[in-house]
């Protein structure tokens, strides 16, 4: 059997994964009150830490707002507290001490916009929660809401300011949690992204106006974050290639955007799509972005990594091998099977350390 391209390594700055096989961001939405505001606990711990022994080489934890109000609803983490930062680095330790295959972690740091203050999944209702109910008043580029959602308050230059200072707050404490990597959410209808696309950014000041007005914010970002952590430590940027709707960001502005990120600092951009707006017509199927990382790593000349509907090891092996993207991110095949990396390095062929309480369990023999 011919090597496996999957299982290959792949070096960002100083930082080496041992192979492309990642996980990528998962909400858990677990955070509770009796843990402090915006603290992973326990479930956290068991979450991340059943990937690192599952075989992963890099985990992207879930989205850690940089302030209270980015949090996606009242029981996400965050990454503005010397708690929060505590609680992270708990977690750190345990997926460096407890991966067999020396796996790496990174933190995604986030603000969630105008799409804030909202009921979880499970909650078993939807839309804004109410300040009665723990909610706040969100923030946004204008006063114009997500279907469904509160209307945000429209952020002056101070506002704007202050979540560039905050993003960089977050970095450091990134850093000094131990972390490997940080990865700015600039995807999925979030702040960074209702500021880059056309049909939520109706500002005419220097951050609207037009593409590069629309843009400033999201590299604002990536200046302050590159500027606080080392030299030596990848950054990688999440993006939403396509707004699936007309006048939104397309694969072209995109590409744009991936070019000049890259003259910023961006290491590796983790290519999604959709959440602007809630009209978006997605095309869903296997594999349905992997067509966006393979532009973007070709026509703006930066790593990229594919997400969305990549199930198989297959799937992942093909996606590498024909240098359509440069890793892997696995998300709700992860959950189905926390050692998905195990079985995949099995069946293509590739020997994969296992940590000593499983070695019992590596096939032998057809067994």
């Amino acid at each position: 059997m011919a090597p496996s391209a999957l299982f290959t390594p792949l070096r960002l700055r100083s930082l080496t994964l041992p192979h492309r096989g990642w996980v990528s961001p998962m909400c858990q939405y677990s955070c509770h009150p009796e843990t402090g505001e915006g603290v992973p606990n326990d479930w956290h711990l068991m979450h991340l830490g059943s990937f690192a022994t599952g075989g992963a080489a890099l985990i992207l934890t879930e989205a850690a707002a940089v302030n209270p109000a980015g949090r996606i609803s009242p029981l996400d983490a965050g990454l503005y507290s010397d708690a929060q930062a505590a609680a992270w680095e708990r977690m750190v330790h345990f997926v460096h001490r407890h991966s067999a295959v020396d796996g790496k972690i990174g933190v995604q740091l986030a603000h969630a916009g105008r799409k804030a203050s909202t009921y979880w999944p499970f909650s078993g209702k939807s839309g804004s929660v109410p300040a009665s109910d723990g909610g706040w008043t969100t923030v946004g580029p204008s006063t114009e809401a997500f279907d469904g959602y509160a209307v945000p308050e429209a952020m002056g230059e101070e506002d704007i300011q202050d979540v560039i200072a905050d993003f960089a707050a977050a970095a450091t404490r990134a850093v000094d949690a131990g972390f490997d990597t940080v990865e700015i959410h600039g995807a999925h209808g979030y702040l960074l992204h209702q500021f880059q696309s056309p049909l939520i950014n109706t500002r005419t000041d220097a951050w609207g106006g037009n593409e590069e007005g629309r843009n400033r914010l999201m590299l604002a970002v990536v200046d302050a974050v590159r500027a606080v952590i080392p030299d030596s430590m990848p950054l990688l940027l999440r993006i939403s290639a396509s707004d699936w709707a007309e006048g939104g960001v397309d694969i072209g502005a995109s590409v744009r955007l991936a070019r000049t990120a890259a003259e910023h600092g961006v290491d590796l951009v983790d290519v999604s799509s959709g959440g602007a707006v809630a009209h978006q017509e997605i095309k869903l199927g296997p594999g349905y972005q992997a067509g966006f990382a393979e532009r973007i790593k070709r026509e703006a000349g930066v790593p990229a990594g594919a997400v969305g509907l990549l199930t198989s090891p297959g799937q992942a092996e093909a996606i590498v091998s024909q240098g359509r993207a440069d890793a892997v991110f696995i998300a709700r095949a992860a959950l189905r099977d926390p050692h998905w990396w195990l079985r995949a390095a099995h069946e293509l062929g590739h020997n994969i350390a296992w940590v000593p309480q499983y070695q019992r369990a590596i096939p032998r023999h057809g067994f």
